[in-house]
C-alpha cells in the first residue's frame, strides 16, 4: 500500500505537479483524426488539466491553442477558420496554428497590440489516426519506430473512450496480466469467424483452443517482468499440459501505453491519457500484420457502443454498466456483456474517482504494477533532478526502439522463450509492410 503523498505524487498531473511535468515530456493523443471530418474542424480539447481547442487551418495544418482569447476570454472553439488560422467570434482577432496574432482587426490600423500578442501553442503531429500533442518545454522527443507509428494508414485503425476517474487506475488495469482470467471470463466460447475486432474472443495462435477458454480456465499463471529500453517486457506464462504452456507477451511503454497482442493478426497499442485528474481517455491504434484493416467494420462496431462527440460509453455507472444478474450467473462473469472495454471501466471507475492505495494489499500476481509504480517513481526523480527520463528520445535513439513483439499462443513449456521469438520473427516476415524487421 502506498501513503497519501506517494499516492499523489504518481496520479496528480495538473500543470506544475511532478507527474504532470513528466507526462508533458511526451507526446501524448489530444483528439483522433476523425473527430476533425467534416467542413468545420475545429474541437475543444482538455488535456492533463488545461482547456485548448484543436483545429486544422486552410493549408490543411494542426494547431492546438488556448481555449480563452487572450483578448476578453471569450471561447475560441467558437471561432471561425478564415484567413490563415482561427478567429475569435467576438472580436475577430485571428490566431494561426502557433498561437501567433495575425490580426486585431478592430483596432486602429497603426495599432501594435497584435504583434504583442501571443497565445499559448503546442505542437501537433498526425500518427495512425491520431493526433499527438506536446505540452512540455523544449523540443518535442523523437518517437520511437513502434509498429503502430510505421505501418502504412491501410493497415491501422484508431479510436477512443472516455473513463470517469484517475488515469493511473486504466494503466495498471491494462498491465495487469491476471485479471483477464475473471473479468474477461465468458462461459461460452464464440465461434473465431465472428471474432474480428474483439479482443480474447480469438483462437489462440498455434492452437484450435479459444483464447476466452485458456483465460477460464487456468488462473495462475506465472509472470515475468523484464526491463526493456522502452519500459517493459511482460510475458505471462499459463502451463496448460506437462508439454505446453500459454505464452503471451505485452509490453509496457512508457509512460503511459501499453501494446498487447488482439487476434492472430493484430495488435493494440493503447494509451491512458488524462483529460484532468478525475477524467481520462483510453485511445487506441489496431495495427495489422495481416491483411489491411476493415475501418469500417472496427468503426461500425465501435460507434454503436459510444455517445458522440465526447465518446461517452453507453453503458456506464448512470445504468449500472448494463448489469444483468442472469448473464452474470450463465454467461459472463461481470454480467456486463460481452465488451471487454465495459468490463475493464466498470473495475477502474468503481475504485473511486483517484483510488485509495492506502487501503490496497498486493500480491505475487502484481508484480507488473509494482514494476511500473516503480519506473514512474523513478522517471519523477529523475525529472526533478534535470536528468532525462526513460523513453524522452532523440532521433537515433528513436529509430533503434522498434517492434515490440507483441504474441498470444501455445509453445513448448521447456523453451517458451525460444516459441515467442520465433513466432515473432516469423509475424513479421509474413506482414508485407514490415520487410521482416
Amino acid at each position: 500500500m502506498l501513503s497519501i503523498q506517494q499516492n499523489d505524487l504518481i496520479t496528480r498531473t495538473g500543470a506544475g505537479t511532478p507527474a504532470g511535468s513528466l507526462l508533458r515530456r511526451y507526446w501524448q493523443p489530444a483528439a483522433l483524426v476523425d473527430e476533425m471530418s467534416g467542413n468545420r474542424p475545429i474541437k475543444p480539447v482538455r488535456l492533463l488539466g488545461e482547456d485548448l481547442v484543436i483545429f486544422r487551418d486552410e493549408r490543411g495544418r494542426y494547431g492546438l491553442i488556448g481555449r480563452r482569447c487572450p483578448h476578453r476570454g471569450t471561447d475560441l472553439a467558437y471561432g471561425r477558420l478564415e484567413d490563415g488560422g482561427l478567429r475569435c467570434a467576438f472580436h475577430g482577432w485571428l490566431f494561426d496554428i502557433n498561437g501567433k496574432c495575425l490580426e486585431t482587426p478592430a483596432e486602429p490600423d497603426d495599432s501594435n497590440l497584435c504583434s504583442n500578442i501571443r497565445q499559448k501553442s503546442y505542437p501537433v503531429v498526425e500518427k495512425s489516426g491520431i493526433l499527438f500533442a506536446y505540452l512540455g518545454p523544449g523540443e518535442p522527443p523523437a518517437l520511437p519506430h513502434f509498429d503502430c507509428y510505421v505501418a502504412p494508414d491501410s493497415h491501422t485503425f484508431a479510436f477512443k473512450g472516455m473513463i470517469d476517474c484517475n488515469w493511473l487506475q486504466s494503466l495498471e488495469v491494462g498491465i495487469d496480466p491476471v485479471h483477464t482470467s475473471f473479468l474477461h471470463r465468458f462461459f461460452h466460447d464464440e465461434d473465431p469467424s465472428q471474432a474480428y475486432g474483439k479482443l480474447f474472443r480469438d483462437t489462440s495462435r498455434d492452437s484450435d483452443m479459444p483464447m476466452s477458454r485458456i483465460m477460464r480456465e487456468f488462473t495462475r499463471p506465472r509472470i515475468e517482468v523484464e526491463p526493456t529500453a522502452f519500459g517493459f517486457r511482460l510475458v505471462t506464462l499459463r502451463q496448460v499440459s506437462d508439454r505446453s504452456t500459454h505464452v503471451r507477451v505485452t509490453n509496457l511503454m512508457f509512460p503511459n501505453a501499453f501494446i498487447l497482442p488482439m487476434s492472430r493478426e493484430m495488435t493494440i497499442t493503447q494509451w491512458h491519457v488524462p483529460i484532468d485528474d478525475q477524467k481520462h481517455y483510453w485511445y487506441a491504434i489496431f495495427t495489422s500484420f495481416g491483411s489491411p484493416v476493415d475501418k469500417d467494420e472496427m468503426r461500425r462496431q465501435r460507434l454503436a457502443l459510444y455517445q458522440l462527440p465526447d465518446y461517452i460509453p453507453n453503458k456506464n455507472k448512470s445504468n449500472d454498466y448494463g448489469f444483468d444478474p442472469h448473464e452474470q450467473e450463465h454467461e459472463t462473469y461481470t454480467g456486463m456483456g460481452a465488451d471487454i472495454n465495459v468490463h475493464d471501466q466498470w473495475a477502474c471507475e468503481s475504485m473511486g474517482v483517484i483510488q485509495d492505495r492506502t487501503t490496497e494489499h498486493l500480491g505475487m500476481s502484481d508484480k507488473a504494477i509494482s514494476a511500473y509504480r516503480k519506473l514512474l517513481r523513478e522517471a519523477i526523480e529523475q525529472l526533478g533532478k534535470g536528468e532525462r527520463p526513460i523513453m524522452v528520445l532523440n532521433p537515433k535513439q528513436a529509430a533503434s526502439i522498434t517492434g515490440p513483439a507483441a504474441i498470444d499462443g501455445i509453445g513448448p513449456a521447456d523453451d517458451w522463450q525460444g516459441y515467442w521469438q520465433k513466432s515473432e520473427t516469423s509475424k513479421r516476415q509474413a506482414a508485407s509492410w514490415t520487410n521482416g524487421n
